[in-house]
């Protein structure tokens, strides 16, 4: 379901799903499209990711959801990946995200209203400021001494 970002149970902490489909900046010449999911799992409440689907291998982009939640608003970021708000050619408001990486630098840009539900659903799932509430401290901790 194009957009529409799927919160598998209104319970909070549930994973959230939603597809989106992106644009690619293409330095020459006309924007391609490209189908991703945006991806949100309590279990890692801080980061959600971006699943590329790119042929046979998806790619996936993890980054910090703070930066989504901002960057629907005003440019941030300041590693990787920077998220701002804009218009698209068609005037149509979007999102766009750069990520960058040793093999390369990628712009791509997603509908407002795709990635705002994405975000609310994100929200109703773990609210924001309780993010904590859904680590196992313990657990890390123990994993982290253990390796």
């Amino acid at each position: 379901m194009r957009g529409k970002a799927v919160n598998k149970s209104p319970d909070v902490g549930q994973l959230v799903t939603a597809h989106v489909r992106l644009e690619l900046g293409e330095p020459e010449g006309e924007p391609s499209a490209m189908d991703s999911d945006l991806t949100y799992d309590p279990a890692d409440p801080y980061a959600l990711t971006m699943i590329f689907k790119t042929g046979t291998v998806p790619v996936r982009w993890t980054f910090g959801r703070d930066l989504l939640l901002n960057g629907i608003y005003e440019p941030t970021g300041e590693g990787d990946v920077h998220v701002w708000p804009c218009l698209g050619s068609d005037g149509s408001a979007v999102v766009i995200f750069e990520l960058n990486s040793p093999d390369g630098d990628v712009f791509v840009q997603a509908s407002s209203r795709d990635v705002s539900q994405f975000v609310n659903a994100m929200l109703v799932s773990v609210p924001e400021g309780t993010e904590g509430n859904h680590v196992d401290l313990d657990a890390e901790l123990s994993g982290f001494f253990s390796a």
